[in-house]
C-alpha cells in the first residue's frame, strides 16, 4: 500500500497530477482542495494518498492533509460511492463544510455536489452522521475560528484557557460578531 508520496511534480491537469519519484512518474487524482495548494511544476510536492486496487486497475489519489485523506475514506466507504463521488465531495466543499454539512443533514447542500442527487444526499449523510471522526470535528473547529475569531481565540489564551477549552467555547459563536461580543459569550460558556 502507497501512504505517502515525494517527488517532483511533472504534470497538473485538473484533477490529475504526476509526480516523478526517482524516475517512476506516479499518476494521481487530486480533490480541487489539494490541487490549488500545488507547487508549480518542477517543484518538490509531498502528498498524503490512498491507494486503491481494483481488478483492472491500481489507483492513486493524493491529498494535502491527512484530514483531507480521512474524509476521502470515510465518503468513499458509504455504500455505493466511489473514489469519483468522493473526490467531487471534496471538490466542491471543505472538509469543514462537509462536517457542517453532515452534522447539519443538509441535503440540499449536499446535492449541489455534481454528481450527487438527492437520494445519494440523503444516503451520505446518514451513513457519514457520527463517522467523520474527531479529527475532523477539531479541523471544522479551528477553521471556524479563523473566519475572523482568531482575536477572541487569543484573547482566552492570553486569560488562561487552553486552546481546546477556547475552541469549543468559540465554535458556536455566530460569524460577524465583534471580538469584544465574542469574548463576552464564550466565556459566559467557559463559565458553565
Amino acid at each position: 500500500m502507497i501512504a505517502r508520496i515525494r517527488g517532483v511534480l511533472v504534470d497538473k491537469t485538473p484533477p490529475h497530477i504526476v509526480i516523478d519519484c526517482a524516475g517512476v512518474g506516479y499518476g494521481l487524482s487530486v480533490p480541487m482542495s489539494t490541487f490549488y495548494q500545488l507547487p508549480n511544476i518542477g517543484d518538490e510536492v509531498v502528498l498524503l494518498t490512498v491507494h486503491i486496487v481494483r481488478e483492472d486497475a491500481q489507483l492513486l489519489y493524493g491529498f494535502a492533509t491527512a484530514v483531507e485523506r480521512e474524509a476521502f475514506k470515510a465518503v468513499t466507504k458509504v455504500t455505493g460511492i466511489g473514489p469519483r463521488i468522493g473526490l467531487a465531495v471534496l471538490s466542491g466543499m471543505s472538509v469543514t463544510e462537509l462536517a457542517q454539512v453532515v452534522a447539519a443533514q443538509d441535503s440540499i447542500k449536499m446535492a449541489t455536489i455534481p454528481g450527487i442527487g438527492k437520494k445519494t444526499a440523503e444516503r451520505l449523510l446518514l451513513e457519514l452522521k457520527g463517522k467523520l471522526g474527531s479529527d475532523m470535528e477539531n479541523h471544522a473547529i479551528v477553521n471556524h475560528v479563523f473566519d475572523g475569531k482568531a482575536d477572541m481565540l487569543g484573547a482566552l489564551s492570553a486569560l488562561g484557557y487552553n486552546d481546546k477549552e477556547a475552541l469549543l467555547a468559540l465554535k458556536n459563536i455566530p460569524i460577524g460578531t465583534s471580538v469584544s461580543d465574542g469574548i463576552r459569550l464564550a466565556l459566559k460558556t467557559l463559565s458553565r
